[in-house]
């Protein structure tokens, strides 16, 4: 089947980002990308467009850099708690999972989204943990939670 060479003008999900030139399904381009005026046909006069584009491609990507970077400093220095009911010799009911921490994250201003626990498994223990966030395919934080006991601990005999 022939293909048909399109100049994205916004980013598109599992396809590209502005200016770039992609070769799609007629189409997906002719009911899809044209119509919601996600691209242009790469024609003579689009291809001017192309410079444009890049730049600001360029320039939303180093703000965006910058601004995870910021954010992972601030991460990096933050640590929260979560409060979980426990058993008998501090055995947790459950696990604190990625949302929990979401929620406590967004309390102190920040704003997380699942995306960004790649590599989260489950915290399972009492005590300090470090979970690993990855703002941007370039940027990690590394993010404090204190698992404590909301009951006191009974120990076992």
């Amino acid at each position: 089947m022939a293909h048909s060479e399109i100049l994205l003008l916004e980013k598109v999900d599992n396809l590209g980002s502005e200016g770039d030139v992609v070769k799609v399904r007629p189409g997906y381009a002719r009911n899809f990308l044209l119509p919601r005026n996600k691209a242009v046909p790469l024609n003579l006069a689009n291809k001017k467009r192309l410079d444009a584009l890049k730049i600001a491609r360029a320039a939303r990507e180093a703000e965006e850099l910058q601004s995870a970077q910021d954010i992972a400093a601030k991460l990096s220095d933050l640590t929260i708690a979560i409060a979980v009911k426990t058993g008998t010799g501090g055995k947790l009911f459950g696990s604190v999972t990625a949302q929990q921490i979401i929620e406590k994250v967004s309390e102190k201003g920040f704003s997380l989204d699942k995306k960004h626990f790649s590599s989260f498994s489950p915290i399972k223990n009492l005590g300090q943990n470090t979970v690993t966030l990855n703002l941007s395919k370039d940027v990690t934080a590394e993010l404090k939670v204190e698992v404590v006991s909301e009951n006191p601990i009974e120990e076992v005999e």
